[in-house]
């Protein structure tokens, strides 16, 4: 058990269109989310942004800089964790005749999608481990080959901006352990572990706890699972030595059938932490156990 985590706040998926309105899609929703999460205690907030007319989830470096300009402007200064986890999702044609592929694909280079990442400089962003089928539909699939892991991870070296490392399932881990092996990723090696997501792996305690006995040496890692697990995994996390990551990315509600706001959602993981004997760090705790590189 650790005495001392970092919260994330996840403010808003980057999938289809929510049915729920209490889901950021503006980015002045989005941005001031993510002000208010961060009031109420998160260290960092994770940004995706929204088509404003689709509200599906998009990489529009116009819109990422409007959501984190207002966020440095305000009062608080969380570390900002951009996504770069759009442009890299086709859609077969079919089962039968996968060629052409459907056009709801969305696939962009390796280098496109870090656009926003070189504009913004943000201290972290995301990058998935791996490739995995997609929920809510049967011939949809996230791609991320070893090759455009490589060329992302090798980019942020230079970029100086830490890379989450995203693993959804136990294939995963061993790219992040690859990545590190090659030299790519700079200590601390900052994992997510992503339980509970569409074909993943499932969120029941034996399998994170597999993974988190094959994480690499020095590893600072978080875990979150999606759906109702969400806050009782803010209680799990620490007991296993992880961070926390809370937000309406993953869970809309704050108990049975009450919609949650994001800063709701990290008040109620700071009081369960707080029963625990946990203290939640402070902006620039998280910086200073990560050693981020900050340019704003």
């Amino acid at each position: 058990m650790i005495s001392e985590v970092f919260i994330t706040c996840a403010v808003t998926g980057g999938g289809g269109a929510p049915k729920q309105k209490n889901v950021p899609v503006t980015p002045e929703q989005i941005a001031d989310s993510a002000i208010e999460a961060a009031r109420a205690g998160a260290a960092a907030v994770h940004l995706h942004v929204r088509d404003l007319k689709t509200r599906a989830g998009v990489l529009d470096p116009a819109l990422y800089q409007q959501v984190v300009r207002r966020i440095r402007e305000s009062d608080v200064d969380p570390v900002i964790n951009l996504t770069t986890g759009e442009g890299c999702y086709i859609v077969l044609g079919s089962s039968n005749s996968p060629l052409p592929l459907s056009t709801e694909t969305d696939m962009l280079g390796a280098l496109e999608r870090l656009v926003h990442i070189e504009e913004l400089r943000p201290e972290i962003c995301t990058l998935d481990c791996g490739s995995m089928s997609a929920r809510g539909t049967s011939e949809g699939a996230m791609i991320n080959t070893i090759g455009t892991l490589r060329v992302m991870a090798a980019r942020l070296q230079e970029l100086g901006v830490k890379p989450e490392l995203e693993v959804f399932d136990t294939g995963h881990l061993k790219m992040v352990h690859d990545l590190i092996k090659e030299g790519l990723i700079d200590d601390p090696p900052l994992i997510q572990l992503c339980m509970g997501v569409g074909y993943g792996a499932p969120a029941d305690l034996t399998t994170l706890l597999a993974i988190v006995h094959q994480l690499p040496p020095r590893a600072v890692y978080s875990t979150f699972s999606v759906g109702p697990m969400q806050l009782p995994y803010s209680a799990l996390a620490p007991l296993i030595g992880a961070n926390v990551r809370v937000g309406l990315e993953d869970n809309l509600y704050l108990s049975r059938g009450r919609l949650a706001t994001n800063a709701e959602l990290v008040q109620r993981a700071i009081e369960i932490l707080d029963r625990l004997g946990v203290r939640a760090l402070s902006p620039n705790e998280m910086r200073e156990k990560l050693k981020l590189k900050v340019y704003a």
